[in-house]
């Protein structure tokens, strides 16, 4: 054994208790570092050849790169929308990298057996029936690219085809509908090979990122063929919701398939006075659910479901003799893109079981009352401009008076090097704009204060 490595083995709590007091250390002052540390040019190391070992390791991860790391598991980085860690799910994180168990495969360990669990208790937090079935994912782009190949198997199956075997060249021109769609379905069309010319946009209602859902039944109206419609249970900008109901009624009439983006908008479903936001989320035929956004766990994690775990399984069946048969209930390898991965569901796991339905419904309730707190307060300053309602966790607003992208461009720079809080720009309805987006659960009332007070000196100076 290399002797850097013996010496590591040997001294493995030792090592492991430096790296956690390092973590506290961390996690400790989180709330006092800068949201957003501007990057700066580092100059790559040479490889080393011998090494220094873990303990050196850590000091050299704590002198060249601890400090341009951003707060983004604090209480102030609105950026993206970003959770934090809880602190039962970042224990089970851990435990995950120190068990390392595959959970793509039954034949060794209970690991997939933890993961059915987790899917299953999530599930029943979006209301989705015993109907639908669901895998770990990394991301919400991977959930849509899951979902999305199972649509295109379905629009084969439609077309007497199969795609899995065919290619999507057997399918033709396939047709996608979305009123605000995601730019991750775009990336998905082409990652897929329906190529991102399928995309159709149908009218959004005025003022809004809901699509028309009269116009959308125009445009079904006028088609030839099958088409898969993109619905949104929370839009990136304002948390706009489609109107799922209406849309489940169009599908009875016309047969497409529904893919939901409720990446972190589904998350409405824990609280009873925004729950109604997500009704007709079960009629959908894939579901997107993004984790390390509102139920905080460390990136990456998310869920995709699906109604139709049979065509997944023609999708990404990976069959080989050393991976055994394929039983009634599927490993996760046959599931979703990637065969090997690691134990994702086990931070959810944790953090379901330490807070239950109940702590997290809590964290999604505080941070839409923040989130009206902030939009209030810049509703009422002179300097800025609210441009949507705030239906739910996001604050979309602008500076007052005539605006361009360079403006915005310039207070995104300001507002990350005055280190209070971070935010991203956007358009909304044509027009620059920023974004803060409140999802993690450390957040308080006293953090709105100081969010607002920067934005205000900010926008003064």
């Amino acid at each position: 054994m290399h002797p850097r490595l013996a010496e590591d083995l040997d001294s493995l709590p030792d090592l492991l208790d430096a790296a956690s007091k390092l973590a506290a250390e961390a996690l400790g002052g989180v709330g006092e570092r800068a949201a957003a540390v501007p990057p700066v040019g580092v100059r790559p190391a040479p490889l080393p050849v011998g090494g220094v070992g873990a303990r050196g390791a850590l000091h050299e991860f704590s002198r060249r790169w601890e400090p341009g790391f951003a707060a983004s598991a604090g209480p102030r980085y609105l950026g993206f929308v970003t959770g934090g860690a809880t602190p039962a799910a970042l224990a089970g994180d851990w435990l995950t990298s120190a068990h390392d168990q595959n959970p793509a495969s039954g034949m060794d360990s209970s690991a997939q057996d933890l993961e059915r669990e987790t899917v299953g208790w999530l599930a029943e937090l979006f209301g989705l029936g015993a109907e639908f079935s669901g895998a770990f994912v990394t991301g919400a782009t991977m959930s849509t690219v899951t979902g999305l190949a199972i649509a295109r198997e379905w629009l084969g199956e439609q077309a007497g085809v199969t795609v899995s075997e065919d290619g999507a060249a057997a399918l033709g021109p396939v047709t996608v509908l979305s009123g605000a769609p995601h730019s991750s379905v775009l990336k998905a069309l082409s990652f897929l090979g329906m190529g991102r010319s399928a995309l159709r946009k149908v009218p959004v209602l005025p003022g809004r990122e809901a699509v028309d859902v009269g116009k959308l039944a125009e445009v079904l109206e006028s088609l030839d063929g099958p088409a898969v419609v993109v619905a949104n249970a929370g839009t990136v900008n304002t948390v706009d919701f489609d109107d799922l109901r209406a849309i489940a009624e169009l599908k009875r009439r016309h047969g497409f398939w529904l893919h939901v983006d409720a990446a972190f908008g589904g998350f409405a479903a824990l609280a009873p006075d925004h729950a109604a936001l997500t009704a007709g989320l079960d009629q959908a035929d894939s579901v997107v659910v993004d984790l390390h956004k509102w139920l905080n766990v460390p990136y990456d994690s998310a869920v995709q479901f699906t109604r139709r775990r049979d065509l997944q399984l023609r999708v990404f069946s990976n069959n080989a003799a050393y991976l055994g048969e394929i039983g009634e209930t599927p490993d996760f390898l046959h599931l979703t893109p990637e065969n090997s991965r690691r134990l994702r569901a086990l931070p959810a796991w944790f953090s379901l079981t330490a807070y239950g339905r109940d702590g997290h419904r809590e964290i999604v309730e505080r941070c839409v009352s923040l989130a009206r707190d902030l939009g209030a307060r810049i509703d009422g300053s002179p300097h800025w401009e609210l441009l949507a309602p705030v239906r739910l966790n996001v604050v979309c607003f602008a500076p007052a008076g005539d605006v361009t992208q360079a403006r915005v461009d310039s207070l995104v720079r300001a507002i990350a090097e005055e280190g209070t809080t971070f935010l991203t720009p956007t358009v909304f309805d044509g027009r620059p704009a920023l974004r803060a987006a409140f999802s993690n659960w450390r957040t308080t009332p006293a953090d709105v204060e100081l969010v607002f007070a920067a934005l205000e000196r900010v926008a003064a100076g």
